[in-house]
């Protein structure tokens, strides 16, 4: 009886570790609260029964324990160091040329990962039961709070699998902006001192000396660095990364491997466009080297190693009050929620709107009506909703409810297969049908100049357009189009130039401008580059798309499924009786001159340029036989550098790469 009971606790206990890392670290529970609190309940139970078969890392012992009388002060095996912080990207350039430098290796590998906005914490692991966990402190020495991040979401008191017999994990313990919102709620109606920010609330939280209180905050904990090990060595970050998910303990979201380190910047960019999807505060980017020997040999001052560094931008907040929530139809049917603001001003912009992104993003934040939210804008990015500020709510406040139609047309909307976005599937869609066509003349597409969204709107409600075909059939109503308001002879004369002379632009820019999803410029160069006209393309198969040089399977599905429906074989019907340019055949291409100053030549194009847009010079580049990089490397040939460059400046400096001013540019080309 007594193997049987053991049997069904080892088992219980196995199935909520597992469901613990599927929730805090995977965020995909596979069972319900309820399902998951019977299994608690249900171990409880059995332990209790049993006391001969209790144990410390049961996870029946997250959540309560006795105050403890005070803290221990615990040395640092390892020490806690600082990380060294930059403000601009002329300082982050500057970092990583110190590295190379230090080092003489080119290029490096690096990490780009979120700095999470909390208190670092240490998690020793022994024989992988949860022994002890410390604050930073002063570095050498913290505090032992192990009875509070034994309360932790996402800190397992025993990992999965075969773990070493010690393990150091370093990383942030935080509260989300969701727990935010509630704990602030809370503590207002029970009288307390308000909570300023999150990060305080950690703070104080985790200096509570009742383990049980400190539950009561829902504290959670990220994974970012490694202390001390015992039994087990690692040649990258990544791969201890890795492994400490495999354990059971959740890393912070969205690390990213880059080849350079001016690849690791790049991918910054695209970090900080989606901080709105974050459900925690974040105050900079961290970038480490990634091999662990060349960490080693970059070593620490005293106050922060060598290795690693902390990009961090201003944050600008203000609290202002959600007015209205309504849904804009882009130009590929997504539904996009705004939140209509009372104006407020933020870093010196008077902010009005914010997007709300998805219906998702709405339940997460649990933003209604008439709410008071938090809008943060950090560094150049756009502002976001933070969190709602529930203590200020008065019940007058109304749910937002998705609509089931679009807005515009009235068609049944559908949501992607496995995603999180909802469309208009309706092709003729006159919301859709606005923001096709203004992207249809953009300047990455057929850079149409004077047909903007205003004019657009006029020309679709006064039915001049109907689909893209139609704007080269304004020709035909020109004494009509001046009738207009705020037109005149001369600006439509103006329009009708610049209509007539984009139909002799190159096949990439046609590609681009029909809105096939997944297809931006660079894609649509690829393309053309590899078919060499509009018909090959939409005759080729997925897997002849699939061999497209950066197109995988999942755009390459998508362009054929354009090309083949009804819609898109209606699209390029038209647009061929229009004629415009389709291409030229493969065979019958014109090669650029074998002894043309570009040809075989890799370029970067760098800073605010004055005689050039950036389309036109990577353009001109790819016309004259070039190629348009994005990162600078020692395959580069040459950098155009116009006013203000960065980084890319400084790496090509760095590594002895001619740069170019746009005059000596225009010399090189002989233009």
């Amino acid at each position: 009886m007594s193997d049987s009971v053991k049997q069904d606790i080892d088992h219980l206990r196995e199935e909520i570790l597992r469901h613990d890392a599927s929730y805090y670290q995977d965020a995909s529970p596979e069972i319900t609260d309820q399902e998951y609190d019977l299994l608690v309940r249900r171990l409880q139970e059995l332990e209790q029964s049993h006391p001969e078969f209790d144990a410390a890392d049961s996870p029946t012992k997250k959540v309560g324990g006795a105050p403890i009388a005070g803290f221990v002060t615990v040395e640092h095996r390892v020490p806690m160091l600082s990380i060294e912080n930059v403000y601009n990207e002329a300082e982050l350039a500057e970092f990583g040329q110190r590295v190379v430098r230090q080092t003489g290796a080119d290029p490096i590998e690096w990490l780009a990962e979120y700095k999470v906005d909390g208190v670092a914490l240490s998690l020793i692991y022994e024989q992988g039961v949860l022994a002890r966990a410390v604050t930073r402190g002063d570095g050498r020495q913290g505090d032992d709070v192990t009875h509070n991040a034994r309360t932790m979401r996402g800190v397992p008191l025993r990992l999965l699998g075969d773990a070493p017999p010690v393990l150091e994990v370093r990383g942030e313990a935080f509260i989300s902006n969701s727990d935010f919102a509630h704990l602030r709620a809370e503590h207002e109606q029970r009288g307390l001192d308000p909570l300023k920010n999150s990060r305080n609330a950690t703070a104080g939280a985790i200096k509570l000396l009742d383990p049980a209180e400190c539950s009561r905050r829902h504290l959670r904990f990220f994974a970012h660095s490694v202390g001390q090990l015992e039994g087990i060595a690692f040649e990258t970050h990544a791969e201890f990364l890795q492994h400490v998910r495999k354990w059971g303990l959740p890393t912070v979201p969205g690390v990213e491997v880059r080849a350079s380190f001016e690849a690791a910047c790049d991918y910054t960019q695209e970090l900080m466009a989606n901080l709105h999807a974050l459900d925690f505060e974040v105050d900079g980017i961290v970038l480490k080297v990634n091999r662990l020997s060349v960490r080693e040999r970059l070593g620490a001052t005293s106050k922060a190693p060598r290795w690693v560094v902390a990009f961090k931008w201003e944050k600008y907040e203000a609290v202002t009050r959600v007015a209205n929530i309504s849904v804009q139809v882009g130009k590929t049917g997504t539904l996009t929620p705004v939140a209509n603001l009372e104006p407020v001003e933020i870093a010196g912009t008077t902010v009005s709107r914010s997007s709300l992104h998805n219906k998702d993003e709405i339940a997460r934040l649990g933003v209604q009506i008439g709410d008071w939210v938090v809008v943060e804008k950090a560094g150049k990015i756009i502002p976001h909703v933070v969190r709602v500020e529930e203590h200020r709510r008065t019940g007058d406040e109304q749910p937002f409810h998705f609509p089931e139609h679009c807005p515009e047309c009235q068609t049944p909307v559908v949501q992607d297969e496995g995603g999180v976005y909802i469309r208009c599937p309706n092709p003729n869609c006159p919301a859709q049908l606005r923001e096709s066509l203004r992207y249809f003349a953009s300047r990455a597409a057929m850079d149409i100049e004077g047909l903007g969204i205003k004019l657009i709107e006029q020309l679709t409600e006064g039915g001049f357009l109907k689909n893209f075909g139609d704007i080269y059939r304004l020709q035909q109503h020109r004494g009509e189009l001046i009738e207009l308001d705020r037109q005149g002879e001369k600006s439509i004369d103006n329009l009708l130039a610049g209509i007539e002379a984009s139909r002799t632009r190159p096949l990439w820019r046609l590609l681009t401008a029909l809105n096939v999803r997944h297809v931006g410029t660079r894609t649509a160069q690829q393309l053309a580059d590899h078919f060499g006209t509009l018909d090959a393309i939409v005759n080729a198969s997925v897997e002849q798309l699939g061999q497209v040089e950066e197109v995988g399977e999942v755009i390459a599905q998508a362009v054929h499924a354009f090309f083949q429906s009804a819609y898109g074989r209606q699209i390029i019907d038209d647009l061929r009786s229009l004629g415009l340019n389709f291409g030229t055949p493969l065979p019958e291409r014109t090669a650029p001159p074998s002894d043309g100053p570009l040809m075989g030549k890799t370029l970067v194009v760098t800073g605010t340029l004055q005689r050039f847009r950036r389309e036109e010079i990577q353009e001109l580049i790819h016309e004259l036989g070039g190629k348009a990089a994005s990162s600078v490397s020692k395959k580069t040939d040459y950098v155009v550098a116009g006013a203000e460059a960065g980084s890319k400046l400084e790496k090509a400096k760095t590594l002895g790469v001619t740069v170019l001013t746009e005059d000596e540019f225009l010399a090189l080309i002989g233009r």
